[in-house]
């Protein structure tokens, strides 16, 4: 389904039945990574998995920026009038999800997956990569993971929902990032999961959901 936010169209599916949860993928990925969990999850909560902008079937951009795409997540459940959200971000997702709960009351739950606050936040040989995979080319998905997110620690201080913060023990963002970012919302819950890379316990994968569902029948 399509929906009009912000000057762009959102492609999302619809997926299940009770409490809605936000699934929002990572940086150059699309909804259908989350397919996996959602066949768990569609028994106990209303999916909406969406894909950004700029990323599969939503509207192309030609630059991007974080907080505008927090502003489409906002939009959207305005749209939609959803309430009690709980939203799960993974990656750049997961950015978005810090950025909305910040300014949206209709998160009521946020869980986020290998999330960074600053460029700095993941390690020296992602950040290489990119520098290589940029050369000669303009790419908007690259271009923002180079230039962005910039969230100051002080900021995450107006997240006041409960919230758990994942990574790998084997990510690509320092693990004192993701400390940081636990340490700087008030009450936040974190979990380095042992044995897993950035996307591993998350992309076609069900352990997400388990994690999921455990943290909201908490």
């Amino acid at each position: 389904m399509f929906i009009g936010v912000n000057g762009i169209q959102l492609f999302y599916t619809k997926t299940g039945h009770g409490r809605p949860l936000i699934m929002v993928h990572g940086n150059g990925e699309d909804h259908t990574i989350f397919d996996e969990a959602i066949d768990v999850l569609k028994e106990h909560f209303t999916c909406y998995a969406i894909d950004s902008r700029g990323h599969g079937k939503s509207s192309p951009c030609r630059e991007l920026h974080y907080k505008d795409m927090a502003a489409d997540m906002i939009a959207f459940m305005t749209e939609l009038d959803l309430t009690d959200v709980a939203f799960y971000g993974f990656s750049d997702g997961g950015i978005v999800g810090l950025l909305a709960a910040m300014d949206s009351a209709r998160i009521t739950n946020l869980i986020v997956s290998g999330a960074n606050i600053s460029t700095k936040g993941t390690k020296l040989g992602f950040r290489l990569l990119l520098m290589g995979m940029s050369i000669g080319k303009r790419d908007p998905l690259i271009e923002l993971m180079q230039k962005e997110p910039d969230i100051q620690p002080a900021q995450l201080s107006a997240i006041r929902v409960p919230t758990l913060v994942l990574a790998g023990s084997r990510d690509l963002i320092r693990e004192s990032e993701t400390r940081l970012i636990a340490e700087s919302i008030p009450g936040a819950r974190l979990q380095i999961l042992k044995g897993e890379s950035h996307g591993s316990y998350i992309v076609h994968s069900t352990k997400i959901a388990s994690i999921i569902e455990e943290e909201l029948n908490r």
